[in-house]
């Protein structure tokens, strides 16, 4: 399975008010490893300045994309490179609001839903952790990736981020793995992209529970469903009997 995990930064919030695409970072997992192929640009955004409260964010200038390719001469390539894959993406209505009008403005008018599917990051980690915190940052402490290096959120840098935590939030037998010194206790799961290339084909290592897991599973959501009244989420994984 293909899957490009994308991040975008933009001029400002809103595509309605006309503001462009800046930089966009893919990251492509084939079977959960990382491929190496990724497509990172960065974009001259025509004659739309950058927000000054956008800039604080990310921290590209108009200075700096001076001599940046416009949209229209990436964005064939860009459409070529995602279409047929899963797309990753944190708050993915966002990025793709944005990606389908900078499209639509090349001439292309089909939405990228209609060429790809795709997993919002941002829908998953609330079904998981409900009432919790569920932007980046959080869910790198949550998941121990490191993003001490993460002064200004970046594009690529934040897909990257965002692959291991995503590899992480749906099952740890993963391209995710600890550096040697990570093996004490307490250090943080750092990502290991580099290591990992060129072993796409390596069989994934699968965990199978116990029984003795099982039954502490289906005894934690007995709770769970009791103490909140018989609204569990996964109410289908427990007996008919109980609820």
């Amino acid at each position: 399975m293909r899957q490009i995990v994308l991040d975008t930064e933009t001029t400002g919030l809103e595509v309605i008010q006309g503001h462009r695409v800046i930089e966009i970072g893919c990251v492509e997992l084939v079977n959960r490893r990382p491929t190496n192929n990724d497509f990172h640009r960065y974009i001259h955004p025509d004659d739309k300045d950058i927000d000054p409260g956008a800039e604080q964010v990310h921290g590209i200038s108009m200075a700096f994309l001076a001599d940046k390719p416009k949209f229209v001469e990436l964005g064939r390539e860009l459409w070529d490179y995602l279409a047929g894959s899963e797309l990753v993406i944190h708050n993915a209505a966002f990025d793709i609001g944005f990606l389908d009008a900078e499209f639509q403005r090349l001439g292309i008018n089909r939405k990228l839903s209609e060429v790809c599917s795709v997993v919002d990051t941002v829908a998953l980690a609330r079904r998981l952790h409900p009432g919790q915190k569920v932007n980046l940052d959080a869910l790198c402490r949550r998941y121990a990736v490191d993003a001490s290096h993460r002064d200004f959120h970046g594009a690529l840098l934040d897909a990257r981020l965002l692959a291991d935590v995503y590899l992480a939030m749906t099952g740890g037998q993963s391209a995710l793995g600890l550096d040697d010194s990570s093996a004490q206790a307490g250090a943080q799961r750092r990502s290991r992209f580099v290591e990992l290339l060129g072993a796409i084909e390596a069989p994934l290592r699968v965990i199978r529970v116990g029984e003795n897991e099982q039954a502490a599973h289906l005894d934690r959501l007995k709770t769970i469903d009791k103490k909140s009244g018989g609204k569990l989420i996964w109410a289908d994984e427990l007996p008919p009997a109980v609820h």
